[in-house]
């Protein structure tokens, strides 16, 4: 089996904090998700996450005005500049302080940096290899506060800041003879954003205490021909042209003056956006309410309300259409399209941990649980949840899809399992228990007409029938809580594991007996049946993972994972990672879609891949590097422990209201809402990284684990270029090219399987004629089967040849079934992307002939109506004729 899983998409997490950035085009937007970056196609409705990850979480994201650079920037002002199209990191900087924002410049030749109360202005990296490539400006002084915006001027020679310390100030790019920094004052409270209008003789600046003001330029030909304005205004102007005019004899200085308040009335400003070409301005407030405005008039377009908690931040895309909102308390991610009224993308991940996955059984869906009681089901193709329950009113522990994948189960800790329907997206059952119980763990049997559920506090497995709801058995021998349930592929026999420290056995319609009892050294906290139904898996607390069979009840190994884990030390820890016990076990585990391997995680950055032939770790995955989380290194830097504890853990933030929600900690359960400085009721701590639950794909493509940062799935890398399979000297491209040319079919695409390219496997494949396919597929050496079927399925998912590939696929089956029948565990992969492929297609298919049934009678009925009127005219013409 290949080990080649490459990491593919984060999902289960759409935003959690920071800016949002729309492409150039306006098609996609780029999300920060914890230390990496989503990227959301609102076009072709698709999503991926792109492979690099910064050390902490990323606090500001932007976009070169031609979309190839990409800069995203942590909590600690270290950086990572890319290539945003390639998806290759150039340059890693450090700006040694917290970046509040950053900023291109329109023309992107230099970069703009908040830097405590200073501002710093970068040139922009070139794409070649330098020893050091960022190069500084200049550096502008004069805020007396944190600078929170900068706003670039249209042409690039100019830039806005605002500043904690309730101003704004303009900045000239370069030096110049006649300008002076200008300081726009009068606010009274901190300046959140400030922009030009288009023709640069404007400033709108806007407050946290929702006021905005509109500043001109006392000597702009606007102003001095602005006869609307009131005449106390205009003689207050003309006395501050003449004091300009005596001051700019000693200096050469220039003063802006307010010609406009206005107040939004909605509370506290969180975020505001401006599109300089509409002149259209978006505010989002602490409420949850956002509001559309046209200025200079101060027009209220919309003011509504899309979330419970507070925007932290909005923007637009450059066409002026579509308002991208962003809110951290939620996980929220929400595209609107103004002028429509609609939603454009309205996306929100779990809000606490994701606890469990499922795999739907042709691998298109993810079903998740988490810890906020909801059920969400993800597609693989787009990324995207598309349905989510939240009928549950605690945790959900446990979920999986029946085998024909149209229904969801769900355990939770509330005390019901419930039966969701994927057709009518409704909760069509609920099981309950006579007793209230607390549920770990599920089960459902192939047919889907069998659930189980395994309890926390009465250490019973309680059996439920899908069609009627009623109990059917209650199977009792654990002396613990059941950690896990697992079903064999025949349905007839349940295994289950307990912190008794045994796995049991059970024949569920034999009146629920066990038939056999597997004793262990430690508690049990997961269990698995290989595909085949012939061995048993079981991971305990002390770190092993148990293999039995189930037969004849024997051992037949062992595999000692404590090591492999590699459970970093917390700040707080008083022993070292090495000696501590925490995490060093293996709390899910399943097999691969051969049963060749075994997929693990725990309570630990790392899933481990193991052989169940010859025991031994094949691959370890990291699946994060970060440092925002506590536990992430094994080695802690003596320097950041102080007399007052670890660094980390010292809490220098402010302690304005607004800011209290935006910290790293998390309040613990129990303690205070409402935060006040030095309650000893107040706990805090740094949240950790977990591997929660771990699941391959059916179709062997692709493994998921559900984790604190969200649902990351991995799957194989398909762009890997030399992959050799008993190769010879004389296979070349060359050589290829030449038999292909000579219309050897068949041996053209041997010799592509063996020199391992793709890109020649696909030339070959698109050159062989549609009437050589019965041929070639019944000549085709059997050495060689599995890899033309994958090319096959590839085809047929990529390619717009459908009927080309559907006839590979018929003849393929038509003289090499039994032979593929014979060995279904080698070619199962193959056979569940092709059934994934098929349905996909078809449900296209569908869609596209119903809607083209609908249009071919309406036009129908347009003709006989036309048809019927010709015929009446011309009989009314007969008649008068007579």
């Amino acid at each position: 089996m290949k080990l080649d899983f490459k990491f593919s998409n984060l999902c289960g997490t759409v935003y959690k904090q920071g800016n949002l950035v729309f492409t150039p085009d306006g098609n996609s937007i780029l999300s920060p998700v914890g230390n990496r970056i989503s990227v959301f196609d609102l076009v072709n409705n698709k999503s991926l996450t792109l492979p690099f990850e910064n050390r902490k979480n990323i606090s500001r994201i932007a976009l070169s005005p031609n979309g190839i650079l990409l800069l995203s920037i942590d909590e600690d002002g270290r950086a990572i500049l890319c290539n945003f199209v390639r998806r290759i990191i150039l340059h890693r900087f450090n700006f040694k302080k917290k970046v509040l924002d950053v900023k291109f410049s329109p023309d992107g030749q230099y970069i703009a940096v908040t830097h405590g109360n200073q501002v710093q202005v970068w040139k922009t990296p070139t794409y070649e290899r330098e020893f050091a490539p960022f190069e500084l400006h200049r550096t502008y002084t004069g805020h007396y506060d944190d600078v929170i915006s900068i706003t670039w001027s249209p042409d690039s020679q100019y830039f806005l800041t605002t500043s904690k310390d309730m101003t704004a100030k303009m900045y000239s790019l370069h030096s110049l003879e006649d300008f002076v920094p200008i300081t726009l004052s009068g606010h009274r409270d901190t300046v959140i954003a400030a922009f030009f209008s288009s023709d640069q003789e404007t400033v709108y600046t806007v407050s946290k205490d929702g006021g905005m003001f509109i500043w001109k330029d006392p000597d702009s030909e606007k102003m001095q021909n602005d006869d609307d304005l009131p005449e106390d205004m205009q003689q207050a102007l003309k006395r501050t042209r003449m004091d300009i005019e005596t001051t700019q004899r000693k200096r050469k200085y220039r003063r802006w003056w307010v010609t406009q308040r206005e107040y939004f009335n909605q509370g506290k400003v969180q975020c505001a956006s401006f599109h300089i070409q509409n002149n259209l301005l978006v505010v989002g407030f602490t409420s949850g309410i956002f509001g559309l405005y046209e200025l200079p008039d101060f027009n209220n377009i919309h003011t509504l309300s899309i979330s419970q908690n507070k925007i932290d931040f909005v923007t637009l895309n450059n066409t002026g259409e579509w308002i991208a909102f962003g809110s951290a308390k939620l996980g929220q991610l929400l595209i609107w399209e103004w002028q429509s009224e609609t939603y454009v993308l309205k996306q929100q991940g779990h809000y606490y941990d994701t606890n469990t996955l499922s795999y739907s059984s042709d691998g298109k869906y993810i079903a998740t649980g988490g810890d906020d009681g909801k059920v969400k089901i993800w597609s693989t193709v787009t990324g995207f949840c598309f349905v989510t329950f939240n009928e549950h009113s605690s945790g959900v522990s446990a979920v999986q899809f029946a085998k024909n994948g149209q229904v969801v189960f769900s355990a939770s800790l509330d005390g019901t399992v419930r039966a969701f329907d994927l057709i009518r997206y409704r909760n069509f059952r609920t099981f309950t228990s006579p007793t209230p119980v607390q549920f770990n763990c599920l089960a459902v049997d192939p047919s889907g007409e069998i659930v189980c559920a395994g309890s926390l506090d009465t250490f019973e497995i309680y059996v439920w029938s899908v069609q009627t709801g009623k109990l059917l058995d209650i199977l009792s021998g654990h002396e613990g809580p059941v950690s896990s349930l697992a079903f064999n592929n025949e349905g007839n026999m349940l295994v289950s594991g307990s912190w008794d420290k045994t796995v049991r056995t059970w024949d569920v319609f034999g009146r629920g007996r066990f038939t056999e009892t597997f004793n262990h050294n430690s508690d049990v906290l997961a269990v698995a049946y290989r595909p085949d139904g012939q061995e048993i898996c079981a991971s305990t607390l002390d770190g092993q993972i148990s293999f039995w069979n189930p037969n004849d009840g024997k051992m037949t190994g062992t595999i000692e994972g404590r090591d492999d884990l590699g459970a970093g030390r917390k700040a707080t820890d008083r022993m070292t990672a090495k000696n501590s016990a925490y995490g060093k076990a293996f709390n899910s585990i399943c097999y691969t879609a051969d049963g060749e391997n075994v997929l693990a995680g725990g309570n630990s950055k790392y899933v481990c891949l193991y052989s169940t032939i010859q025991k031994i770790l094949l691959t370890r995955f990291e699946l994060s590097n970060n440092l925002s989380y506590d536990g992430m290194l094994e080695m802690l830097n003596s320097k950041n422990m102080t007399e007052a504890g670890p660094l980390d853990l010292i809490d220098d933030e402010s302690e304005e209201e607004s800011d209290l929600e935006d910290r790293l900690d998390k309040s613990l359960p129990g303690a205070s809402a409402v935060d006040k400085k030095g309650d000893p009721s107040l706990r805090r701590t740094r949240p950790t990284f977990r591997v929660k639950d771990v699941k391959f794909s059916p179709t062997g493509q692709a493994w998921a684990s559900a984790t604190t940062e969200g649902l990351i799935i991995y799957s194989l890398d398909q762009a890997i270029l030399f992959d050799p399979f008993d190769l010879e000297i004389d296979i070349t491209p060359e050589t290829i090219q030449e038999t292909l040319e000579r219309e050897e079919y068949l041996k053209a695409l041997v010799m592509a399987f063996r020199l391992g390219d793709q890109s020649i496997s696909v030339k070959v494949y698109n050159s062989i004629p549609s009437r050589d396919i019965e041929l070639i597929s019944k000549n085709f050496p059997l050495k060689y089967l599995d890899r033309m079927f994958r090319l096959v399925v590839t085809m047929l998912e990529q390619s717009k040849s459908i009927q080309f590939s559907m006839m590979w696929g018929c003849a393929l089956l038509k003289y090499h079934a039994k032979y593929m029948k014979q060995n279904s565990n080698e070619f199962m992969t193959v056979f569940r992307g092709l059934y994934k492929s098929m349905v996909k297609h078809y449900e296209d298919l569908a869609q596209v002939c119903n809607s083209n049934t609908y249009k071919m009678r309406y036009l129908m009925k347009k003709g006989q109506q036309k048809m019927n009127k010709k015929q009446t005219e011309s009989m009314d013409i007969e008649n008068i004729e007579f």
